[in-house]
């Protein structure tokens, strides 16, 4: 029999490839632990194709693949993200800044000696120093300049050019070719003054600038490596009585594998054996660690604390909760809000823009105001080069790419950066009622004694009641015995259990005949004296007559918990001038109570499932930007419908795929988290363009040469190298700072 590693539930009689995922079948056989080469390749692939590696492009960081390739922006060649796989990636990741550095290095000896040769800046520094040969000399320096330092820049202007995307990289192969050009005219057919030394300093200057940017840029593109890097590279397999270290990509379904103190769980499983705290932070953000026990599931990635734990392996490979959100995180950082596409269409008319201002500039400083054709072709080149299009380029990924590592990092996941854009500017978040604002689950709210039976004591009818309903599975019930066991109270063994559906249960527990129910079963089993009786939580629960021996002895007022979060939550929304809704098919009396209680703005009951959509469209046609909050397959319509929809991570499947933004944890405060990581992010991307732009708009003019006639300032091509490379590394240094910041 044949299976696929990535899924185990295609199997068949012949070897072939797998329908899902196009991966050779295997041997059952074979999936234990590999153990010869085509084993181990097998599993590099599983893990390779779990999303164990993916190529980026070194400049253009929303450009990520998993294969290797071309970018289609730039046309520089992908190099593999640092996945926390060891040196290898790494090494690659860093291939192109290394050949950058390399290259700067080689060439600075050979720009510095042009500069020397340079009649002109010989005669600025007053020195002299004449060689034989000397212009030739200097041709053939520039040449290797030229070749050499200037490769990079013409594959990836022309991978730009065979994408149709011309660019920074056109432009810069543009501006030294045109340099290089002059000069040689200036050596060989028309002779004069040349612009090698220019031409060499604009390279190197160029070489340094784009050494750096790849720096910054690297350190903008952490969220798929930094949850990489969450799973341990090796586990401490189980088997036969033994123990042995594994690497984690050889785990399969069924293995155990122990996780001592201090260790990360390597794969996501069920605890067998052991007890031990468990840290969820780096995955949910919750700081508090979780109690496990045999029984309990665990997530690959979190932290085990203070014990140790045998896990039996239950996922792998893309189905496990790293490689979900991994999934989700690449969906984000390839997805784009409306400002990029803005931002895109005005990086590819500076390119147009920038190739204008050089034409016009050196037509001008030719023909209309004579200044000689080295200088009108010095600020031709200089208007080209300063004109580079990359920081606007640059001015949204990076910030995007920071977005979704700093959300990740809140439990905050990011499905579409369009709706994440569109959170800022929100006025109405909705909430589905059970299972978002309340835990979805009923607690004991009140108990009220009778006073007219031998029950005198609370705890004593809650033992009773609890005893009885430890055989029912009504939710109800459940509620009952929950709450007597965190009373930690003795629930006695029950004979002559009874259930009346949808009315109540009894049983005898000693010699009390206990029982329990709506007031139809009292009224059935002829208890007297049952009366309404007064509580605080009256309105928003559900009432439990208890009686015993036959006389009514008080009632258990139940009422779906309200999470602890939720008050704040809708208390914070308010601060930022947002309104609250809620949703909930509860009467108007007990919806109307639970509003007042959370401070909620307006109150839908007796909704629907199928109704909740229509509630959504009624605040959007009075105009209102509306996100709706919901865990289950009756929230997905209204999700897909809200401006955006904000799906916990504990909800269903549906509610999940149909969701722009996803809550790891089950907490309304991620709500305005995710809604203050909006408002920070879109800050960053409006002073990323306000700089990318307003540098554009003051340096094309100055570089074209408007303040010479007036001011005599020129900006040499070199120095608008240097302003065009700084502009690019402030930019993503500026998306950096989003790092620090605290959500709301």
């Amino acid at each position: 029999m044949y299976t696929c590693l990535m899924h185990p539930e295609i199997r068949q009689d012949a070897p072939g490839r797998c329908p899902k995922c196009g991966m050779n079948l295997v041997k059952e056989g074979d999936l234990q632990h590999p153990h010869n080469d085509h084993d181990k390749k097998a599993h590099t692939a599983m893990a390779a194709h779990a999303g164990g590696q993916l190529y980026t492009c070194p400049m253009d960081p929303d450009v990520i693949s998993d294969k290797p390739g071309e970018c289609p922006k730039c046309g520089m060649e992908l190099v593999p993200m640092d996945m926390g796989g060891g040196s290898d990636a790494h090494a690659g990741h860093g291939g192109a800044e290394q050949d950058f550095k390399r290259r700067f290095w080689i060439t600075l000896p050979f720009v510095l000696l042009s500069m020397a040769l340079s009649p002109n800046i010989q005669l600025w520094f007053h020195f002299e120093w004449t060689v034989p040969g000397g212009s030739l000399w200097l041709f053939l320096i520039g040449a290797f300049v030229f070749f050499y330092g200037g490769l990079p820049f013409f594959k990836a202007s022309k991978g730009e050019l065979t994408h149709k995307n011309p660019a920074m990289m056109t432009l810069v192969a543009f501006a030294i070719t045109a340099a290089f050009a002059f000069s040689i005219a200036a050596t060989f057919f028309f002779p004069g003054n040349s612009l090698y030394w220019e031409m060499a300093t604009l390279i190197s200057v160029f070489l340094l600038g784009h050494w750096l940017e790849m720096r910054a840029v690297r350190g903008a593109t952490g969220a798929l490596s930094e949850l990489a890097k969450l799973i341990p590279p090796s586990a401490h397999l189980m088997k036969d009585g033994e123990l042995s270290d594994v690497q984690t990509s050889e785990l399969v379904i069924g293995d155990k594998v122990l996780v001592k103190p201090g260790e990360k769980i390597p794969v996501d499983g069920k605890v067998v054996d052991g007890e031990s705290s468990v840290s969820e932070a780096m995955l949910t953000g919750e700081s508090r660690p979780i109690a496990k026990k045999a029984g309990d599931e665990v997530v690959g990635g979190s932290l085990n604390q203070d014990g140790s734990l045998t896990v039996e392996v239950a996922k792998t490979g893309a189905d496990t909760a790293i490689a979900q959100i991994m999934k989700l995180v690449r969906e984000a950082q390839g997805s784009k809000p409306n400002v990029q596409h803005l931002a895109d269409r005005a990086a590819s008319v500076l390119f147009y823009v920038a190739v204008g201002a050089g034409v016009l500039s050196f037509m001008a400083w030719y023909f209309i105001w004579p200044q000689g054709a080295i200088f009108a072709a010095t600020v031709a080149v200089a208007a080209i080069v300063i004109a580079c299009p990359h920081a606007l380029g640059l001015a949204i990924p990076t910030v995007t790419s920071i977005t979704t590592t700093l959300g990740a990092k809140n439990g905050i996941l990011i499905k579409d950066m369009k709706g994440l854009e569109i959170a800022r500017k929100l006025n109405y978040v909705v909430f589905d009622k059970t299972g978002t604002l309340t835990k979805g689950e009923f607690g004991v709210a009140d108990i009220v004694l009778s006073g007219t039976s031998d029950i005198r004591d609370e705890n004593e009818l809650l033992s009773l009641a609890a005893s009885v309903n430890v055989s029912s599975q009504h939710s109800i019930a459940q509620g009952i015995v929950s709450a007597a066991k965190e009373k930690n109270l003795r629930m006695e063994e029950v004979k002559n259990f009874k259930s009346y559906p949808g009315k109540g249960v009894s049983g005898r527990v000693g010699d009390k005949e206990v029982l329990i129910g709506n007031k139809v079963l009292m009224r059935e089993q002829n208890i007297e004296g049952v009366t309404d009786a007064v509580s605080r939580s009256a309105e928003v629960s559900t009432p439990n007559y208890v009686a015993v021996n036959g006389k009514f002895a008080g009632t258990i007022f139940l009422a779906d918990i309200v999470r602890d979060e939720s008050k704040e939550a809708i208390a914070r929304l308010r601060e930022m001038g947002i309104k609250t809704a809620m949703l909930t098919g509860d009467t108007q009396d007990v919806a109307d109570a639970v509003g007042r209680e959370l401070g909620i703005d307006t109150v839908f009951a007796h909704v629907l499932p199928e109704d909740k959509v229509n509630k959504v469209k009624e605040l959007q046609h009075g105009g209102n930007i509306v996100a709706m909050v919901g865990d289950g397959v009756n929230d997905a319509a209204s999700l897909t419908q809200a401006h955006v929809g904000i799906a916990i991570g504990a909800g269903t499947d549906v509610a999940v795929a149909s969701a722009d933004i996803v809550l790891m944890k089950s907490n309304p405060l991620d709500v305005v988290r995710a809604i203050s990581l909006s408002r920070k992010s879109n800050r960053k991307m409006v002073q990323n363009l306000a700089w990318a732009t307003g540098y554009n708009v003051f340096a094309i003019p100055i570089a074209a040469g408007v303040l010479y006639p007036s001011f005599h300032i020129l900006l040499p091509p070199a120095w608008a190298a240097i302003l065009m490379s700084a502009s690019s590394v402030i930019v993503v240094a500026n998306a950096l700072l989003l790092r620090k910041e605290t959500l709301a």
